[in-house]
């Protein structure tokens, strides 16, 4: 818009710090902060932000260094900024930075589905849980990255791309950046902080690898088996591994070791199978002349429409409404 030829003597240069040094630790850290209960930030996570710091404090650096040289005040960019930062330091920074964001993109993908593999061993009902959002933009996200890190090789070792056609780039990349913040302060991100138990990724990957050698007796399927039967806890549709494991007298890792090698379910599974069965035996009395059949999935225990529709289908290889269609 021509800003630098209006204002040849501008020192903005000094301190456009590329954002994706401290963009990629921070989409990391909170994703960990949204899949994590009781999250907080230690002093050790600091150490994600060296790179973005130290190239605050070499900036810092050169523009005292080069404001103390003779005719700095009519220049726009000094001895150092030309001669190191802009033919040494930002060729450098533009792999760095790519290898970094690359780096920190793979963890958070992994930790994102650790946590989805990990919320179907806990939790009856996901549907609230899996942060599909989060997905979508760390998708886009990393798409638009992949592109801009080509644009910028291209641009620094091939041609020269001019901002004309790099600005729609910048417009994308701020949207959806935007889009993960809104959605997140509209999303109830702290439903994990209400748990009696600390939910972690690391912390309970690391207990299921210790527990996997865990015994368990048949009378310990007899017992759930008659628990389920008798005392129906999956009409709760809060009801997670915690719960249950209290109300049978087993730890957690005992209860899954049980459900999952004992019945060769996850928990999630395990406990929707009793509620699709209750649904259907509501169908064969009748209710759904008295009840729709979503209140009727409401009533044994499912907490949404998407979810139900879902572990039917799963389950019974039928939609609710064809299956109905059979009874009659």
């Amino acid at each position: 818009m021509g800003w630098y030829n209006m204002f040849r003597n501008t020192k903005i240069n000094y301190f456009l710090i590329p954002m994706g040094v401290a963009l990629a630790p921070l989409i990391y850290l909170y994703v960990k902060a949204i899949t994590t209960s009781k999250f907080k930030f230690r002093k050790t996570d600091w150490l994600h932000f060296i790179l973005a710091f130290s190239l605050i404090l070499f900036r810092l650096v050169i523009y005292f260094y080069d404001s103390l040289q003779p005719g700095f005040d009519e220049t726009q960019n000094g001895i150092l900024k030309l001669s190191l930062d802009e033919p040494i330091i930002q060729p450098i920074l533009i792999f760095v930075s790519f290898a970094q964001m690359l780096l920190y993109l793979a963890f958070t993908f992994q930790l994102f589905y650790n946590y989805r593999k990990l919320i179907i061993d806990y939790f009856s009902n996901t549907y609230k849980l899996e942060l599909n959002w989060i997905l979508s933009f760390l998708i886009a996200f990393t798409l638009l990255f992949l592109y801009s890190s080509l644009q910028d090789i291209v641009g620094s070792l091939i041609v020269e791309i001019n901002y004309e056609q790099r600005w729609w780039l910048n417009i994308f990349m701020a949207l959806i950046v935007l889009y993960v913040g809104v959605k997140g302060y509209f999303t109830k991100t702290t439903k994990l902080n209400k748990l009696p138990f600390t939910f972690s990724t690391n912390i309970d990957f690391i207990a299921r690898q210790k527990d996997e050698d865990l015994p368990f007796l048949a009378s310990d399927l007899d017992k759930v088996t008659d628990f389920m039967k008798n005392k129906k806890p999956y009409l709760n549709p809060d009801l997670n591994l915690s719960d249950l494991s209290i109300s049978l007298n087993f730890t957690r890792a005992e209860l899954s070791k049980i459900i999952n090698t004992g019945f060769g379910k996850n928990f999630n599974d395990f406990i929707n199978e009793y509620r699709v069965n209750a649904f259907k035996a509501k169908l064969k009395s009748g209710e759904h002349q008295q009840l729709s059949l979503l209140g009727i999935a409401y009533d044994c225990g499912f907490n949404s429409k998407a979810t139900f529709n879902r572990v039917f289908k799963k389950i019974t290889q039928n939609s609710p409404t064809e299956f109905l269609n059979t009874l009659k």
